[in-house]
């Protein structure tokens, strides 16, 4: 199952790599939120595919009508392009993302990189992988950290807060990085790339897939209060060191 889902996003990431760099570009509603020619083209490449080997599963994408929902079906959550802006710019930092919920929880998690060929995935109870090699997580306490945050860009109210967070966070971790690619960010976090991450709000395509690879390579993930995920709605996110959690939540209340 994993293979074929990973084959799948692989093939899909040929439409972003081979892009015209003249692509009609539309906003969606909220600040700086687009969609490109090729996210629709990519999601609809990954559902008709996906289609083929679980065709009674539900689809939910970024770039869908709204109207498919979470079951206790099979379901996948697909973000086509996380980090459509960037793949605007040509900053190469985006991600392709597939989850698999089976009975509301995350069964199976993919997040491709297709600028860097880098495969990440997991199946639950089978631990998290990339590129094939087994990864893990970081064990640094906070003031080791460093730390990567999404800055909820299509929700402009939540700026301040973000910003004070990140100025709070400053003075006691090692430095704090931006990507813009949610997906990425908790791929980076499963493999110890860097430690701990948070963004006020994402919606369940930007961190599905990634919630099972960062927990199946040992990391922690929750909402910014210590909560549970919810998959069914948008919400906050925190991930990282299991060693800095507690103290990284307390900066987030």
């Amino acid at each position: 199952m994993i293979n074929s889902i990973c084959e799948i996003a692989r093939k899909a990431s040929e439409i972003i790599l081979n892009a015209d760099r003249n692509m009609q570009t539309d906003q969606k509603a909220g600040h700086g939120n687009f969609v490109t020619e090729n996210d629709i083209k990519v999601q609809a490449f990954i559902e008709r595919e996906l289609g083929i080997l679980f065709p009674d599963a539900v689809f939910i994408g970024e770039e869908g009508d709204g109207s498919a929902v979470l079951t206790d079906g099979d379901c996948f959550i697909v973000d086509p392009i996380d980090g459509t802006c960037n793949f605007m710019y040509d900053y190469k930092m985006s991600a392709i993302s597939i989850a698999l919920l089976r009975n509301r929880e995350v069964a199976a998690g993919v997040i491709y990189q297709p600028y860097l060929d880098e495969m990440f995935y997991a199946e639950k109870g089978k631990g998290a992988y990339l590129n094939g090699e087994k990864i893990t997580a970081s064990s640094n306490t906070i003031g080791n950290s460093l730390v990567i945050f999404g800055s909820s860009p299509y929700y402009p109210e939540l700026c301040d807060k973000t910003l004070d967070i990140c100025k709070n966070l400053m003075k006691t971790v090692r430095d704090i990085r931006r990507s813009g690619s949610a997906a990425s960010d908790l791929a980076w976090i499963a493999a110890g790339r860097s430690d701990l991450f948070f963004e006020l709000r994402l919606s369940p395509w930007d961190f599905a897939a990634g919630s099972l690879i960062c927990t199946e390579a040992g990391a922690v993930i929750t909402q910014p209060d210590g909560t549970p995920l919810d998959f069914s709605k948008q919400c906050g996110v925190a991930a990282g060191s299991k060693a800095s959690f507690a103290d990284f939540i307390e900066f987030l209340k």
